[in-house]
């Protein structure tokens, strides 16, 4: 169902693209928009247990375009550096392809956007955070993407770089 990478020798391991995940802040979610168009917007998320967390109003184009087609994905840049005498970008990503729906689970959805307050917040106290959760809390909407594909891909330059330092780690 889903494509093979064309340049296998670049792929990340799942490892790598989980730890990515954890890593990175901001990702971009593309649905099927009005129309038929593509709706690419960027978003803050979570990554847990091979899922991945949003939150949004309940009410706007994203959420309509994913009620209407829940397939998406959701791609994050962890290197753009472009590298202007080489003609090229040494770059590294992750793309994840599932299916969203909404966590109606009132105890999963506040377990998770708890997560979510954690993550961006992490210095908040308990009492802040509960109390900007409970404030929000009746517009509020937390969407689950359960992750089918994931992959990640770097610049060959990155590649090779990588497998020189592990030649060298090692004892002759």
């Amino acid at each position: 169902m889903f494509r093979q990478m064309r340049r296998g020798k670049q792929a990340l391991s799942k490892a790598q693209c989980e730890e990515i995940l954890q890593r990175a802040t901001c990702g971009v979610l593309a649905v099927l928009g009005d129309g038929g168009y593509p709706y690419a917007v960027p978003l803050s998320y979570l990554y847990a247990d091979g899922k991945m967390y949003f939150h949004c109003a309940k009410e706007g184009h994203k959420l309509d375009a994913l009620l209407w087609e829940p397939k998406a994905s959701f791609c994050v840049v962890d290197r753009d550096e472009v590298v202007s005498q080489e003609y090229t970008t040494y770059f590294r990503s992750v793309i994840a392809f599932g299916k969203v729906q909404e966590v109606v689970d009132e105890t999963k959805k506040g377990e998770i956007i708890d997560r979510l307050a954690l993550r961006y917040a992490p210095h908040d106290t308990d009492k802040n955070r509960s109390e900007a959760i409970r404030r929000e809390w009746s517009a509020l909407c937390v969407l689950q993407m359960t992750v089918e594909q994931l992959s990640g891909k770097e610049a060959v330059e990155l590649v090779r770089r990588r497998k020189e330092e592990e030649r060298e780690g090692q004892p002759c």
